[in-house]
């Protein structure tokens, strides 16, 4: 089981690096089995993973096997803990995300308009989390403490995070908002005609 669950992690990774979705070794990736996570190593490409050399840590990110694990492990931790029922996480520093982070203004509970059904549906809300130096402490804390309400993330000056109960369904979420930043650069200052607050409740309603 946890060998198949390995493989998909790593086969989930390669197809987010070939969307070009993760430069360089930015990013990671984990999934929870029980009390453990396995989580991409420190340093690690999406694009060259190795289901044989993953980290594995616990739900307070300390090591517990592996290669020298994310340093970011500890804000995977914070999330799982904040949400139970989630057992994926990816994180991205995917470019139309990445730069919509670096804007002033957003509104902080969602940064993204609903141009399209399908951010409701597979992402919901894209509140932001304030700045903090990647592997910080208080950025995991920061992190846990949004992530009770919300399962996407922008983290300022930084990119953006999700978690959902699947790999499936955290990458389509993860996919989804790189796609709807790109839109939101598309449409620059032009008059725009997002979702109503009626539609967006009646896909709610039908996608919680």
């Amino acid at each position: 089981m946890t060998d198949s669950i390995r493989r998909e992690l790593v086969a989930t990774a390669r197809s987010l690096h070939e969307a070009g979705l993760s430069p360089g070794s930015s990013g990671n990736i984990s999934v929870r089995v029980g009390e453990e996570i396995i989580v991409s190593p420190t340093g690690a490409r999406f694009g060259s993973l190795d289901a044989t050399t993953l980290s594995v840590v616990d739900l307070d990110g300390a090591q517990v096997s592996g290669p020298p694990a994310t340093k970011e492990s500890l804000f995977h931790a914070a999330v799982y803990r904040a949400r139970p029922t989630d057992a994926a996480v990816i994180h991205l520093h995917s470019p139309f995300a990445s730069a919509l982070s670096c804007l002033a203004g957003l509104d902080m509970e969602n940064a993204l308009p609903a141009y399209t059904p399908y951010f409701i549906m597979r992402v919901g809300q894209l509140a932001v989390v304030p700045y903090f130096m990647p592997g910080d402490a208080s950025l995991a804390d920061a992190i846990g403490r949004r992530a009770v309400r919300h399962r996407a993330l922008l983290l300022a000056n930084h990119g953006q995070l999700v978690s959902a109960p699947t790999l499936a369904a955290a990458a389509a979420a993860a996919e989804e908002i790189e796609e709807t930043a790109r839109l939101h650069f598309i449409l620059g200052d032009r008059a725009t005609s997002a979702l109503s607050m009626n539609q967006v409740a009646e896909l709610r309603r039908k996608y919680p």
